[in-house]
């Protein structure tokens, strides 16, 4: 049985993993930008980031899923923010809802997401990695959505998915190219209705 100091203690290791980790993408990020992505190896990210390339591997199985964090993290984001919403909440509201929670998040950093993103953009590796592949990612959040009501994925909630991130990629690509004019959250809202 755990303990509530136990639980405490369990917790604080992994926000310390997750803050690590974090560290080592900025890192990573900072030198595939300079770089470019192919020209940095995983022990100039280590040397970087002052870790050892044991810790490295223990985050990350290659360089490249060091490219596919940042994807990893938001669609994590939004399967939690999925669970969290009531089943009350039709399956677009909750989607936009998510987005929109994931969008404040990424506009609070704005120069640390577009330098993120601008990154795998120029990163073929990213691109060819199976958790960048949209229809797989896609499916997960479907089911994120319909596990709050106990429905099943078909295609109206597949559908529902896919414009919804389609409008959040098009915003995305905004934000990322200095498209945006005015406030950006109220560019994504206008975005994710007209989807």
């Amino acid at each position: 049985m755990h303990h509530s100091g136990e639980d405490d203690v369990d917790g604080l290791r992994e926000r310390k993993r997750a803050d690590s980790r974090a560290r080592v993408v900025d890192v990573a990020f900072g030198l595939f930008a300079e770089r470019g992505y192919d020209e940095v190896t995983v022990a100039e990210v280590c040397t970087a980031a002052g870790i050892a390339p044991r810790t490295f591997f223990r985050y990350f199985p290659t360089k490249d899923d060091v490219l596919t964090e940042p994807a990893r993290v938001l669609a994590d984001r939004v399967q939690a923010e999925l669970a969290a919403t009531p089943a009350r909440v039709s399956d677009t509201a909750a989607l936009h809802a998510a987005l929109l929670v994931v969008g404040a998040e990424l506009v609070a950093d704005d120069q640390r997401a577009a330098g993120l993103f601008r990154v795998l953009r120029q990163a073929p590796a990213a691109r060819a990695h199976p958790l960048m592949r949209l229809g797989d990612r896609e499916r997960v959040v479907a089911a994120a959505l319909v596990d709050r009501t106990g429905g099943t994925v078909d295609w109206r909630v597949r559908l529902t998915v896919a414009r919804s991130t389609a409008a959040f990629r098009v915003w995305l690509d905004d934000l990322v190219d200095g498209a945006v004019e005015g406030d950006p959250m109220a560019h994504l809202r206008e975005v994710l209705d007209a989807s």
